[in-house]
This record gives structure tokens, C-alpha cells and sequence, in this order.
């Protein structure tokens, strides 16, 4: 089980990356449809990159994978409620979805949970 933690850590991290900085065109565009500053959008970015760096070196450091994850669940529910809020079509739900069930698989495994 622990595998596919680890396994899940670096897809959230690896995602958050691949977003955040090769796609980075696409958050400008989303964030202005949002209607939020570019604050905003600099300070979730921020956040969403320090915290699949957490995420990432906890596949093979101890570091606070708990709280990490469970913030990043935060953005990530963030995220869903600013689809509905622009009403986006089903398929943009999808990938902040799938990384919010991810992240709250990571926390819920490293807090015993599961």
C-alpha cells in the first residue's frame, strides 16, 4: 500500500508541475474566466508548487505528508467550486477531481487511516 501512495504522490506532484509551468498559459486564461487577480492566481500557484515539492520529496524523506496533502485537497476542492461557479463543461471538473481524491488517499494512508 505503501507503493501506491508514493505512486500517488508523484502523480499529484508530477500533475501540479506539468500544470503549473508548462501549461502555465492555460491558468492565466482560467484565472481571468474565474475573475480572480493575478495575485491570487500567483499565490495558489505558489502554494500548489510548494506543496507537490512536499509531496514529491516524500517518497523518500519524512516530511509532513499529512497537512501537505490536506491542503492540497483544499485547492483542490478550491478548484471544483470555481467550475461549477463559471459552469464549465463535466471534463475541466475531471483532473482537479482526480487529484482531490488522490491527495485525500495520501493524507487518509499516512494518518493510518487506510
Amino acid at each position: 500500500m505503501e507503493n501506491i501512495s508514493d505512486l500517488a504522490q508523484l502523480i499529484v506532484s508530477i500533475s501540479i508541475l506539468i500544470v503549473w509551468v508548462f501549461r502555465y498559459d492555460n491558468i492565466v486564461s482560467e484565472f481571468k474566466q474565474y475573475g480572480l487577480s493575478d495575485l491570487v492566481r500567483n499565490l495558489v500557484g505558489a502554494s500548489k508548487i510548494a506543496l507537490a515539492t512536499v509531496l514529491a520529496v516524500g517518497v523518500w524523506y519524512e516530511v509532513p505528508l499529512v497537512p501537505a496533502s490536506l491542503l492540497m485537497a483544499f485547492l483542490m476542492i478550491c478548484a471544483q467550486g470555481f467550475h461549477v461557479k463559471v459552469k464549465n463543461p463535466f471534463h475541466k471538473y475531471v483532473p482537479s477531481a482526480l487529484l482531490l481524491l488522490l491527495s485525500l488517499f495520501i493524507a487518509a494512508f499516512n494518518y493510518g487511516l487506510i
